[in-house]
C-alpha cells in the first residue's frame, strides 16, 4: 500500500471501475486479457488501452514492460477502494449516519429476513 498511500483516492468512472474489477479478478494481465473478460459488445482495443493508461495516471494501476507489451496490475486493493468509496457515499448522502443508510436501503430494496439477521450479526460483532 506504499504507492497507494501516496495517491489521493479518486472516484472511478463506470468504465474505469469495470476495468479495475477485471484486474482485481485476474490480478495482472495484458490489454487483450482484459478485453477477453469484458462482456459483449466489446469495446475497441484502443479504448481499453486508453482506460488502463488513465487508471495508471490516477495511480490505480501500474505495469511491467516486456518490449512493447505491457502487463498491467492493480496498485489499489479492491477493499481499500470500496472502503473509501462507501465512506464517501455515507458522508455525502447520509450525513455520516449508518442508520440512515440502512433505512434508505430497507425502504428502497426488499431486504430478506436472512439478510436482516446477517446485518444484525455483523453489527453485534463490531
Amino acid at each position: 500500500m506504499s504507492e497507494q498511500a501516496e495517491v489521493k483516492m479518486q472516484e472511478l468512472t463506470r468504465a474505469e471501475l469495470e476495468i479495475m474489477q477485471i484486474l482485481w479478478q485476474i490480478e495482472h494481465g495484458f490489454v487483450n486479457d482484459i478485453l477477453a473478460k469484458l462482456p459483449e459488445p466489446k469495446p475497441a482495443y484502443n479504448t481499453v488501452s486508453t482506460i488502463v493508461r488513465i487508471l495508471e495516471k490516477k495511480g490505480f494501476v501500474s505495469h511491467r514492460a516486456y518490449g512493447k507489451s505491457h502487463e498491467y496490475y492493480p496498485l489499489v486493493e479492491r477493499e481499500s477502494y470500496t472502503s473509501t468509496y462507501m465512506n464517501s457515499v455515507l458522508a455525502n448522502f447520509f450525513g455520516g449516519s449508518a442508520s440512515r443508510l440502512v433505512s434508505f436501503l430497507s425502504s428502497n430494496k426488499a431486504i430478506s429476513l436472512e439478510e436482516t439477521d446477517e446485518i444484525i450479526k455483523l453489527l453485534q460483532g463490531k
